[in-house]
């Protein structure tokens, strides 16, 4: 084999090797960044309507309340986890947080208030608001007052009618939060943040 073979050989290797180099440090940075920085979620079912629609994707910040706290109003993501004849299951939730450890919350009338002050809800349907019966309004329409434990916190969907939130399942563990959504990226006609 001559020098110049020899050489156009050794050249072929040596790109594949760069590619595959590129390559392996590209889909390892994107596998840090979904594990530990950022992730898109698929919004499933009506319990976040008219804010997140069932087939909208959402960027989670998963980084987000390792830098912060959490705060009222926040869109996060959490791990619901279930049992049911000793199988254990998980369910990525989204909901809206609305109340933090230490904080008192009820339901009066469909109305909740947070700390003895009615909570300013203007992502609730002003439709589904004007509803004259409480159950079709808000399907808890009354909820006796409790104090949020430590290190949890109070969620709910937008879509108070059709939401499976905290005032079922009661108070959330922090620590089942896998990140806040701040921003709708798909469908593109819905791009925005939240």
């Amino acid at each position: 084999m001559s020098d110049a073979a020899g050489s156009t050989v050794k050249d072929g290797y040596k790109a594949i090797r760069e590619w595959v180099t590129v390559v392996g440090v590209a889909l390892l940075i994107a596998f840090l960044v979904r594990g530990f920085v950022l992730q898109q979620f698929y919004i499933s079912g009506p319990s976040m309507e008219t804010t997140l629609y069932g087939n909208n994707r959402v960027l989670v910040n998963k980084l987000s309340y390792r830098l912060h706290g959490i705060s009222r109003g926040d869109v996060v993501v959490f791990d619901r986890v279930t049992t049911s004849d000793g199988a254990v299951s998980h369910d990525d939730l989204i909901k809206r947080v609305i109340a933090l450890p230490g904080d008192t919350i009820e339901i009066k009338n469909c109305v909740v208030i947070v700390n003895s002050k009615p909570t300013v809800e203007p992502y609730l349907d002003k439709d589904v608001l004007g509803l004259l019966d409480p159950v079709n309004r808000c399907r808890v329409a009354n909820m006796p007052i409790q104090t949020i434990p430590n290190k949890k916190i109070f969620v709910m969907g937008d879509n108070r009618p059709e939401s499976f939130d905290s005032r079922s399942f009661g108070p959330i563990s922090e620590s089942l939060i896998v990140g806040r959504a701040f921003a709708i990226v798909w469908p593109f006609n819905r791009i925005s943040t939240l």
